[in-house]
């Protein structure tokens, strides 16, 4: 029995001269992986919100005096054809976040992409990239205090965008909880020319 022990102890010094690692504390590695997450989640954190005019969307103008919030974003742009080659005049893409989730022609979204065809209200490609943002905040509220989900959404769309398109959306994010909404409108600097970004109630 003082053999094998002996032979046991020989065998264990030879493994911690060689630097072999025997076994790993499970316990440890969870401990420094939950302190991670948590610093991950701890991190997100709505600071800034950036939207500026472009030629592909130009929002309406407005004296409002309400600041941006950072919310789920659905924007729908409209090629203004000039020196881009990418597009065409007419052509447009229905975005949330900066993924592209539907393209369109004219001034209707395709009706295959909407329940009940060209009558449907309901943007199915829409109403799933909603769903996984809803989804992803829900989560991340279950951890972070910082963050809450307050079925806000904003929208960004040109001035010229037809209400039916804006009915359609608004459908839509109200099927996945999102049922408050906000205007992205560009703030008439007092007496300029200069414009900056505003939240407009809805």
């Amino acid at each position: 029995m003082t053999y094998k022990k002996l032979i046991r102890r020989k065998r264990r010094k030879e493994r911690e001269a060689a630097g072999e690692i025997r076994e790993l504390n499970i316990t440890a590695m969870m401990d420094m992986m939950t302190i991670i997450l948590v610093f991950l989640l701890k991190s997100y954190s709505a600071t800034s919100v950036n939207m500026a005019s472009s030629g592909d969307v130009a929002p309406p103008i407005s004296t409002t005096r309400l600041a941006p919030r950072d919310t789920v974003a659905v924007t729908v742009t409209r090629c203004a054809g000039g020196g881009d080659r990418t597009c065409r005049p007419g052509t447009g893409a229905l975005m949330v976040g900066d993924k592209t989730v539907l393209t369109y022609d004219g001034d209707a979204f395709p009706a295959a992409a909407k329940v009940g065809g060209d009558t449907g209200l309901l943007v199915e490609p829409l109403r799933e990239a909603l769903q996984k943002e809803v989804d992803k905040i829900k989560y991340i509220a279950q951890y972070n205090p910082a963050v809450q989900f307050t079925g806000e959404l904003s929208v960004v769309g040109d001035r010229g965008m037809p209400y039916r398109m804006l009915t359609e959306i608004l459908y839509t994010a109200g099927q996945v909880e999102l049922d408050s909404y906000r205007f992205v409108v560009i703030k008439k600097e007092g007496g300029g020319d200069g414009a900056a970004p505003a939240g407009g109630e809805g």
